[in-house]
This record gives structure tokens, sequence and C-alpha cells, in this order.
């Protein structure tokens, strides 16, 4: 089959059903389990810390919090220079090498995880390479956006959004499993005793259990390769979106000059934020941000050669205040799922495996909680809904209009944020924690739903408002800087829940999602703008 389209118009109805329909699937099916794998990648740091913390890894809460912390920025920042692939180097090129690049972060980790005096910097390095399996969602999104008609943009992005974000429960679920035995024979190297009870989704583990942490990067290694295989045999580049892709190896070098470039933005950044002996700690999170997102667009806008035609009229969407309003919105959606899929597994484990207990001297000190919820038993659940959903409030959207949607959610994200820091709070100061498990569990699924029905109904707007040449690099730009929480919601979390306040994170989120409350009824809503398909 022909690798690159040249005629390509979904908006015609003949052709759609003739030829369109049956590409834009083939392309959408074998972009799914890549964007569902590099999920995975991404984020397997949060589940993998859970487990060092009980093997006795000679790092701290905050530290490990790191790690999570370090894999979700590296992935946000890569959606930037993501974003704008596909128009330069083409679809099927582009997926096929940023999956197989994720290949290099597992086998590393891998190796890394079976050696309990690897240095903190070692895993940071590849929790750090890791963050390409995030910078994949905003090439794969832009470039199935380009396949599917605007009727359809609501259902089809959902989907592959949607079931690519079940890449986060299939890792909370998987990793707990393989990490239970030798399950890749010699492959899987040797175990290591558990040092605290520990759980999976079959049963507890109770101390001096023997464990192949290993096995949690083995695993995605292993997967990623057929996936890469099938990107490159059976995806296509769209001559409509990339005019020019070059040869494949010529597509390749763009590729990797974009991600080389978000990587070192990332790596500057992190030596500023991080504190010693890995960075000089110089600036805070609110600081190192905007500077990584700013550096990152300069240094793109000073790569040589070809690229820069494509890039300056890409750009364009910057001029655009919509991308400005979207943006806003989709950190509220997509930022909450994929910042609480990061930070929750550790977050349980450190707020209820742990309880209060007041000394002889008056003073109160935590102490393990032996009758604490497994996080690696339950963190899985609302990652899961939230994915599940996404595509039901794509579809949703496209019956009642994407705006209306954000707006429902909103509300319900802000009084559910609330509620969740309060019973966190009453957790973190009582001697029996586990008693505000379920509580705690049950907001937070709602919470889960609600972003992922929001992050359906926010792409939808998106795929309305804009047009083609827009459409695609808008929905990276977006992801991207929505992708930062899964950078900042570890870190807050962490610093709250050590400050011994770990309320006033959730009271925080609650206080952005009423600003964004103000912003979609200002923009969509006030005007009855992009209600319906205009």
């Amino acid at each position: 089959m022909a690798k690159d389209i040249v005629h390509w118009d979904v908006e015609d109805t003949a052709f759609w059903e003739k030829d369109g329909k049956r590409i834009a699937n083939r392309n959408l099916w074998i972009s799914i389990p890549c964007l569902l794998l590099a999920f995975a990648v991404w984020l397997m740091w949060g589940m993998i810390t859970v487990q060092m913390l009980n093997l006795g890894f000679p790092f701290s809460e905050t530290q490990l919090f790191t790690l999570t912390a370090i894999a979700g920025l590296t992935g946000a920042t890569l959606r930037i220079p993501a974003s704008f692939m596909i128009g330069i180097a083409g679809g099927r090129n582009t997926i096929f090498l940023t999956t197989a690049l994720m290949i290099l972060p597992c086998v590393g980790a891998y190796v890394a995880l079976q050696d309990m005096n690897t240095p903190l910097w070692e895993f940071q390095l590849y929790a750090f390479l890791s963050g390409i399996g995030g910078g994949n969602f905003a090439n794969s999104m832009s470039n199935i956006s380009n396949f599917f008609p605007k009727r359809q943009q609501g259902l089809a992005l959902g989907l592959n959004a949607g079931l690519g974000n079940f890449g986060v429960t299939t890792m909370q679920i998987l990793i707990p499993l393989v990490m239970t035995a030798a399950v890749f024979g010699s492959l899987a190297g040797d175990p290591m005793p558990l040092e605290r009870s520990s759980g999976t989704l079959i049963g507890r583990i109770e101390a001096g259990t023997d464990t192949w942490i290993q096995n949690a990067a083995l695993l995605w290694a292993l997967l990623l390769i057929p996936a890469s295989v099938a990107a490159w045999w059976g995806m296509n580049n769209l001559r409509s979106v990339t005019p020019e892709p070059g040869h494949p190896l010529a597509a390749f070098g763009k590729i990797l000059g974009l991600y080389a470039v978000g990587l070192l933005a990332a790596a500057i950044g992190l030596y500023l934020y991080l504190p010693e002996p890995v960075g000089l700690d110089l600036l805070n999170m609110w600081l190192a941000l905007p500077l990584i997102i700013v550096l990152t667009l300069v240094l793109m806008r000073l790569i040589p050669g070809g690229i820069q035609a494509s890039l300056k009229k890409q750009f364009a969407i910057f001029g655009e205040r919509h991308t400005w309003s979207m943006t806003v919105l989709y950190i509220a959606t997509f930022g909450s799922f994929i910042g609480f899929s990061a930070a929750l597994p550790l977050s349980i484990e450190v707020i209820f495996g742990y309880m209060a207990q007041t000394g002889a001297d008056g003073t109160v000190e935590r102490v393990a909680n032996p009758d604490g919820p497994s996080a690696l038993t339950y963190a899985w659940i609302g990652p899961f809904i939230g994915a599940l959903i996404r595509p039901v409030g794509g579809w949703i959207s496209d019956k009642v209009g994407g705006s209306i949607v954000t707006q429902l959610i909103s509300a319900v994200m802000v009084v559910s944020s609330v509620a969740v820091g309060y019973v966190m709070m009453l957790a973190y100061g009582s001697a029996s924690p586990q008693d505000y498990f379920w509580p705690f569990l049950l907001l937070f699924m709602l919470i889960f739903a609600a972003s992922g029905i929001g992050n359906g109904s926010t792409f939808r707007t998106i795929g309305v408002i804009f047009d083609k040449t827009k459409k695609g690099p808008v929905l990276g730009w977006t992801s991207a800087v929505a992708a930062y929480g899964a950078f900042i919601a570890p870190r807050v979390m962490g610093d709250q829940i050590q400050a011994g306040n770990p309320e006033y994170a959730m009271y925080g989120f609650a206080a952005f999602y009423a600003v964004c409350l103000a912003v979609n009824w200002w923009f969509y809503l006030r005007r009855n703008a992009y209600i319906r398909n205009p």
C-alpha cells in the first residue's frame, strides 16, 4: 500500500465512504496502541517509585516524588515540538520513530532497577527520557485529527486519546502483577525481598517476599517492538498535511532535532530547578515552567534549514485568542487527569500508609500503618474511569456542544476538589487514616470522571473552532501545556504532604477550576459560541 497519500478530502462524503473511512480507521487503530504504550512508559514511575519505597531503595519520599515529576516535566516539554512534527515529517514517520525511541528508557530502567546501589541521578536520567512517551500524545492527536471529518472529530479524537489514556490504567494494573514473578524467564534477572508489605490486584504481599521490580520497565520494552513495526507498515503520511516529508531518514533527522530541542530546554529548566547536587535550586516551579516553555519555542525558531518555513506557518496559532482560552480549559481537564494519575499512587501510600501517633512527650509523629490500603491495588481505578469515559465526553459534545459540557464538569471539579481536600486533612492527622480511604477514593473517582469527559469536550471544541491548517498544532500545543500537570501535581501534592497540609493542594486546584468556569463562560457560553457545529 502507498505510504504517502496525495489526495485526501474527508469532508467530501463520497471520498470518505469510498476510501477515506477505511484508511482513517486503519491509522486510528494502529495509533491507539502506540499511544497507550506511550502513556504507560511516561507514567510508569508513579508505580515504580511506590515499590522502590517498599523495597527500601535509599531515597527519601520527596526524591521519589521528584522522579515522577521529572518524567512529567520532560513529557510536557516534548509535546511542544511534537505539536509541529506531523506538518514537518509526516504521520507515519513520526509515529514510528517516536514509538521506537521509548525502548531506550525502558531498557535503561530495567538494568538500573536490578541494583539497589544505582545512584539517584541514573534513575533521574531514565525518568527524564521516559518523557518521550508524554511528548508522543501531541503528535498522535495532531496526526489523527487530519484523518477524520469535522462531524466525527469528537469521537475519533476521543477514541485515540481515551483508549490511549488506558495506558495509565494498563500500566497500573500490569506493573504490580509482573513484579510478583519472573514472568520473563532468565531476562527477569534476580529478585529483591520487600522490606515493607506491598499489594497487587491479586492480594497483599507481605514483607520478605521476592519481587522483580525490573519487570516494570522490561514489559514495555518488549511490547514497543511490535507496536513500532505496525506503525511503520500500516500508517500513512498525508501529503495535504505534509507536502514535503522527504526521505524517511531526512524525516527522522527533523524529528530527532525537534525532540533534542525539547530535551535541552527541559534539562536546562530542571538544572535550575532541582536541588543540589543534581541541580542549582535557583528557581521555584512557577518560574521554571514558563522559562522552559519560552526557551523551547525560542530554540525551535533557531533550528536551521527548511523546517523554519513550516514552523513559521504553524506558529500562527499563537496569534489566535482561542488558542489561549482553550489552553487554559485543557489544563483543567487533561492536566488534572494526567497530574493526578502521576501523583495518586504515592499520595495513597504516604497519606494512608502512615498514621498519626502521639508520643509520651506529647509530640505527634507518623508511623507505619499496618491497616493502610495498598496504592498498587487501588491507584489504577481513577485513570481507568477517566480514560473509559473520555470517548463518551467527545460523543456527548458532538451532540450538545463542547462548551456546555466543559462548564458542567468544571463545576463538578470545583466541589469535589474541595471535598477531597477536606478528607485528606482528616486522614493525615488521624490514628486510623484507613477510615477515610473510601470517601477519598470515591471523590477522586468523581474528579477523574469529570476530567475524562472534559478531555473529550475541549478537544471537540478545538476541532470545530480551527481550520485544518491550525487544528493539529493547536491540539498539540494545548496538550503540551496541559501535560505539565504531570509535573505540577506530584510536586504540589508532595510538597504539601511533606509540610503536613495535603488539603492545601486540592484547595488550590479547586480555585483554578473556578477560574476555568469563568473563562469558558466568557469566551463561549456568554455569546452562545461554539455550542454546536457552526
